[in-house]
Formats: structure tokens, C-alpha cells, sequence
């Protein structure tokens, strides 16, 4: 059947494979782990074939060569003459050998036949059944890492006599060829299309793409590539935070938050840059930031400012963020800035805004930073801020832009009325366009860069309710505008995910997925990497 075709596949027999059974590679009715000197075969042994169309041609011409095994662990088995010689190697590496990664090669094929087939189709076929297998094992994941902790006891565990494990797609003298058929270059190519959801199965393959994903590297070469894929995160609970992945809808639960009894009760913000969530608040004395990474999957103390503060406006592009304005740890409020390097976990202060404010918010757009609304002032002269500032990153320079926050009319002007007890303004932008949502009329409305007002688009979806804006989140998530809140009962309730496109005409907001919360919303971030 396969005369004058050279034969490169490889079998793996189990040594747990019951005995009695007639198995398609026997001789004298035992297995190759049972082989002895006394079948006489024991540096080479002759393998009966059975097959259901040509068992008895197969019998009479056809014969495999290949050395006996010296345990009774798994076995590699090839079926060509010329590794026998390098037998004993085999046999002692073979049982480090991820069995789920051998599978479904090619017998028979020559040369001709090889060179012709798709890369890229047996490269997805094979990806797909690895990832498809690994999360059937490996289905409470969530799609994230090990954390570092788990990762050391595990190699300790399973490695070798240098700490590392031997996979199929592994190779200790060339770890840069991460799928070795295709190399490196074409290897990073699939990966970076592939959903973050399985970065934390494909790490597992080998440590080449392990070292690849917890690096940040690949995230990276998403960046340069102008891949990107958003998850929002939020928190209905203290110190618990969780994930959603719009895309497959998946929920995900992040690692609890370090206990801190002062921080719990603290105001927080929240901002996601780079491949991390960053979490402000306070302890006793002092401000405080928790980092969430997604490489590790565990939080850690993050960098102190330069200037700590709270109620600040912020927003990321990329690695970098923006945090302006705020108060700090005696109350005074504040017109200084910062950016921070999620790759370097470095702050740089800049110029400080024309105004100091706090309870603002910050989006990014046109590539500048724009800081909107807010409050100023302290005791009965708090008065609310209408204008707007925008920082160019280029010229390091604030502008002051009136009129800018949603929710006030052209009457107001700059007219700074009594603050109110709202939350900070709820704006978002897509594709470099602004929008904000008025929760007191339940309104969607759209900032006219020209004209330098606000227009209504829409309405909000029915459900989502807020005290004053608390407890509802209004976020961009890629092309597409994230409405998060809910109704809430006695204390029994559940949020809402609804999204718009705005790009695909007026709101109509689709429902993503609902789930059980007693609690709104405390923070929420969108994190796109």
C-alpha cells in the first residue's frame, strides 16, 4: 500500500492500553512496550499490520523496521529504517511528549505531495484543534494566564532536569521558531489575528509562545499591526472585578483585589492602558494605585504620580494615558497633569490646564486630550464648569474650548451655575467623533466640532437607570458606543451590556448580554490591545 513512498509518521502507543486487546501493530500478540530478547527482535522488529481493505497484501510485502523500546512508558514509534539508530533517544524523550499535539500527519505523502499542500490551511486546521482541545480541557480558564507563582510550580513540577518541558512543537537548540514549518515570522503573523480569548491556551503549547504572550510582545506587534481587540471591565463589587469580551460574550472573572480596608471605602477611578487596568484610591494617609496586567493575570502596587490624586478626567491612546485635574489628599483641587507609559511605568508631568477642576472627564480625539467639564471651587462657592480644554501632544499646549460639556445649553455660556450632585460628564468618542449621554432626559447627543454644540441623535435604552449618572457606564469599545446599568429591586437586580454602532445610522441599541447583580455599577474601563 505504501511501496515507493517514504513513510514520516509517527504513532504513539500507550502504556495503559489494556492487554488482550489486538491492537494494529502486534507481534506474537504482544504490544512494542512487552517485546523481550526472547521474540528475538530486539533491536529490530518486524510490526503485523492489519487493515480492513488490504491487510493481507499489507502482511505479505510490506514490512516496518523500527527498535524495541526500553520501558513500558509511551513510545514514539517511527516507521522508517533510518532512525533506528537514534532509538534509545527517542524512546527516553518520548514520554515528555504532549500526546494531544501528534496528531493528524500525513502517511504516505511524498515530497511532491507535501511541498503542494496549503500552509496556511494545514497551519489553521492544526491551531484550531489544538485550541479546540485545550479549551475543552481547560474550559474554567477564562482565557487568562497562569500567574507567575503557578507557572514556577508547574515547571517544577513537570519540567526536566533544567526546568524545561519538552513539547512536540518545542526545540531547545531554536525556541525562536515558535510553528517551525512556517518560522517565526509567519508563526506571529496567525497569532497576532488570533482572539486574546486564547492567548492563555496557546501559551500553554511551549515556552516559546508563552515567552511570546507574557512578554507583552505580541500585544505589541497587535499595536504596530493595527490589531486590536476590546474587552470592557467593571466592578459591581468592591474589591471584585470582572471582564466581558463582546466579541464571544464570554464573562471572566479577574483575581480579587488585595484587602485594604481604607482603599475599600475610598472614591476610585479607573483607567485601562496598554495591557493594563490601573484602579486609584486611597489608604489612610495617602493615595494608592492597584495594577491589574493581563501577562500575569494578577494585580500588584502600581506606580505613585507625581502629583497622587482623585476625581481626576483621564483617558488612554495605546500605552499612554492623560490624568488632569482632580484633588489631592487634603482636598485642594487641582489644574496640574499627567501621562503615563504603561510599558515604561513611568508618569511625566505636563503643563498644567487653564482651570483647576475636578469630577471631569477625559476622552482622546483627533489625536489631542481633551478634558471636559467639571467642578471648581470649594464649600458654597463650588460652581460647575461648562468649558472644555484641549492639550496637544505636540505643541504641549492647552487651549480652552467654551461650552464644551454636554448637559448645559448655549444660554449658560460660561456661566458657571451652582454644581449639583451629578456624576461626571458621560462621554465617549468613536471613530474620532464625541457623544454623551444625557441620563436625566435619557438622551444620546453628538458634539458638533464646528459649531461647537451639542446635538440630539437619540434615546438611551429604556433600562438603563442611575442615580445622577452614578452607577451607569457610557464607554467606547472599538467602533461601537457600551451602554453598562439596570434596574435594580430591593436590592435584587441585574446590568445590562447594550451597544450602537453609530456608524451603522441612529441608535438602536442591541442588547449584548444581561447579568445578576444586587449592585450598579462602581467603575468601568475598556481596555484595547
Amino acid at each position: 500500500m505504501l511501496e515507493n513512498r517514504p513513510c514520516e509518521s509517527y504513532l504513539v502507543i500507550a502504556s495503559s492500553c489494556p492487554r488482550g486487546t489486538k491492537w494494529p501493530y502486534m507481534y506474537n500478540g504482544k504490544r512494542p512496550g512487552e517485546f523481550d530478547e526472547s521474540d528475538g527482535c530486539c533491536r529490530e522488529t518486524k510490526l503485523s499490520k492489519f487493515s480492513s481493505d488490504d491487510s493481507s497484501s499489507d502482511d505479505n510485502n510490506n514490512t516496518n523496521t523500527t527498535s524495541s523500546p526500553r520501558d513500558s512508558r509511551d513510545v514514539l514509534l517511527p516507521d522508517s529504517r533510518d532512525q533506528s539508530d537514534d532509538d534509545s533517544k527517542l524512546s527516553d524523550s518520548s514520554s515528555d511528549l504532549d500526546s494531544s499535539l501528534i496528531h493528524r500527519h500525513s502517511i504516505g505523502l511524498d515530497k511532491t505531495d507535501l511541498n503542494n499542500q496549503s500552509d496556511d490551511d494545514s497551519l489553521s486546521d492544526s491551531v484550531e484543534d489544538l485550541l479546540e482541545e485545550q479549551s475543552e480541557e481547560d474550559d474554567d480558564d477564562n482565557g487568562f494566564l497562569d500567574s507567575p507563582e503557578a507557572e514556577e510550580k508547574e515547571d517544577e513540577e513537570e519540567g526536566n532536569e533544567d526546568g524545561y518541558r519538552k513539547h512536540a512543537g518545542d526545540s531547545s537548540s531554536n525556541l525562536d521558531a515558535l510553528i517551525q514549518p512556517i518560522g517565526r515570522d509567519n508563526s506571529i503573523s496567525c497569532l497576532i489575528r488570533c482572539s486574546r480569548s486564547d492567548y492563555g491556551s496557546i501559551a500553554l503549547l511551549n515556552r516559546s509562545f508563552r515567552s511570546l504572550i507574557r512578554s507583552g510582545e505580541i500585544y505589541k506587534l497587535r499595536r504596530q499591526n493595527g490589531v486590536v481587540e476590546h474587552w470592557v471591565y467593571f466592578s459591581c463589587l468592591l474589591l471584585q472585578w470582572e471582564a466581558f469580551d463582546p466579541i464571544r460574550h464570554r464573562w471572566m472573572s479577574l483575581p480579587r483585589m488585595p484587602p485594604n480596608e481604607c482603599f475599600i471605602f475610598s472614591d476610585k477611578e479607573s483607567l485601562a492602558v496598554g495591557t493594563e487596568l490601573l484602579v486609584f484610591g486611597k489608604e489612610v494617609t495617602s493615595q494608592v494605585i492597584y495594577r491589574y496586567s493581563i501577562l500575569t493575570n494578577s494585580w500588584t502596587s502600581g506606580t505613585s504620580m507625581n502629583a497622587p490624586r482623585c476625581l481626576f478626567g483621564s483617558a488612554s491612546l495605546g500605552e499612554i494615558a492623560i490624568l488632569a485635574g482632580g484633588c489631592d489628599s487634603q482636598g485642594n483641587i487641582l489644574s496640574s497633569a499627567e501621562m503615563y507609559n504603561s510599558e515604561t511605568q513611568r508618569w511625566e508631568t505636563l503643563p498644567s490646564m487653564n482651570k483647576p477642576r475636578k469630577m471631569c472627564s477625559g476622552v482622546f480625539m483627533d489625536k489631542k486630550f481633551y478634558v471636559i467639564g467639571g467642578t471648581t471651587g470649594v464649600g458654597n462657592d463650588t460652581r460647575v464648569l461648562t468649558c472644555g480644554e484641549e492639550y496637544d501632544l505636540e505643541t504641549k499646549k492647552w487651549t480652552e474650548i467654551p461650552n464644551m460639556s454636554p448637559g448645559r445649553n448655549e444660554a449658560a455660556g460660561e456661566a458657571e451655575v451652582p454644581a449639583a450632585a451629578g456624576a461626571p460628564p458621560l462621554v465617549a468618542v468613536v471613530n474620532n467623533e464625541l457623544y454623551a449621554a444625557d441620563h436625566a432626559d435619557m438622551e444620546v447627543k453628538k458634539y458638533d466640532k464646528v459649531r461647537n454644540s451639542w446635538l440630539t441623535i437619540g434615546r438611551l435604552p429604556e433600562r438603563a437607570v442611575s442615580m445622577n449618572g452614578w452607577g451607569l457606564a457610557f464607554r467606547a469599545c472599538g467602533d461601537r458606543l457600551i451602554v453598562i446599568g439596570g434596574p435594580r429591586n430591593s436590592g435584587e437586580g441585574f446590568i445590562e451590556l447594550n451597544s450602537w454602532v453609530p456608524s451603522e445610522g441612529p441608535p438602536q441599541w442591541n442588547l449584548l448580554d444581561r447579568k445578576q447583580s444586587g449592585n450598579f455599577v462602581y467603575n468601568c474601563a475598556v481596555m484595547g490591545c
